[in-house]
């Protein structure tokens, strides 16, 4: 459940607006743009959520909506270009997540900025508050400073012989979770030897894979970057080709043949974003809206790559599973 605060916030400043705004809402055809890292197919599902609650709200595409997007394909460096490229469309607002969120913030100060996730808003600089950002971005925090620790700590509750776990995350971005240091802590104390595999660009892959066989890795975990996000297949295939029990940082890994996942609801926070980019295109300002801190996490896991792979998941990991594939 979201937080009670931030949703009733968010409902005070619609009825606010709303009223004043309807005609205008009516007679003129917004535009947005998405600002996105990893590719298109990867965070596809994630969009149509999007654009399915905009359609909700009355938003149609081709009508009175024009939707521009802009894939980096995980090349973090590409981002401000592509930012610039939104900006001289002249969007009414900008939608973005990750590494997406400074180089939109970068490259406009004035047109409002949708964040689905950012990992340290007020650290990040993006706003001076989460109750009141103050500037021209506001959405979605993800700040779950454990969660990585307990993935580790279900990947071993799950398989309590792996001693053994690569653990695979993409250096210099911003992303929802601990740093490597607290996850080498947590790993300590669960007796596990941790094999960091850091990756820079999406060249790095080969010699990733290469040093996790070579190292003995008995088990997988990778988090959320948009580098890890563009390989999914790639490392998809790599646990499985090497029997490795993995946990991942998105469910998209799971529905497309992963093991684990225990995550934020993805889904849930791009159709909380169309009620942002709802609320601001009816007139609300982002320095007014506060950034809200969803709650929930969810536990996802595939039966039939268990089954593929021949590890059995304990009953009792089972009962905590939001979602199972069967």
């Amino acid at each position: 459940m979201r937080k009670e605060a931030s949703g009733v916030a968010l409902s005070i400043l619609l009825l606010a607006v709303s009223f004043s705004a309807d005609a205008q809402h009516t007679e003129k055809g917004f535009r947005i743009g998405v600002l996105a890292a990893p590719s298109a197919s990867f965070i596809s599902y994630r969009v149509g959520a999007f654009r399915q609650r905009l359609r909700e709200q009355g938003y149609f595409e081709g009508k009175n909506l024009v939707i521009d997007y802009r894939y980096a394909e995980g090349r973090i460096d590409r981002l401000p270009d592509l930012a610039a490229e939104l900006v001289g469309l002249k969007v009414d607002v900008i939608v973005t997540a990750g590494p997406a969120n400074k180089a939109a913030m970068k490259a406009s100060s004035t047109i409002p900025i949708v964040t689905t996730g950012s990992s340290d808003p007020v650290g990040d600089g993006l706003v001076a508050s989460l109750a009141r950002p103050g500037g021209n971005v506001t959405g979605l925090s993800l700040r779950f400073p454990n969660l990585d620790r307990k993935r580790l700590e279900l990947l071993r509750e799950a398989f309590p012989k792996v001693d053994r776990v690569a653990y695979l995350w993409g250096s210099g971005s911003e992303r929802a979770n601990t740093p490597p240091t607290d996850v080498e802590a947590a790993a300590k104390a669960l007796r596990v030897t941790l094999l960091s595999l850091e990756v820079r660009t999406i060249d790095d892959f080969e010699n990733v894979f290469a040093r996790a066989k070579k190292e003995g890795a008995q088990a997988l975990i990778a988090i959320p970057d948009p580098r890890i996000n563009i390989q999914q297949r790639q490392i998809l295939d790599f646990a499985e080709r090497n029997r490795l029990p993995a946990i991942y940082g998105t469910s998209e890994f799971v529905v497309a043949g992963g093991l684990m996942s225990y995550a934020p609801n993805y889904l849930d926070l791009y159709r909380r974003a169309a009620e942002f980019v709802d609320i601001i295109l009816k007139g609300a300002k982002p320095a007014d809206i506060p950034i809200e801190q969803p709650t929930k996490l969810e536990l996802v896991i595939n039966l039939r790559t268990a089954r593929q792979i021949g590890v059995t998941i304990p009953p009792e990991i089972l009962t905590w599973a939001d979602r199972v594939i069967k």
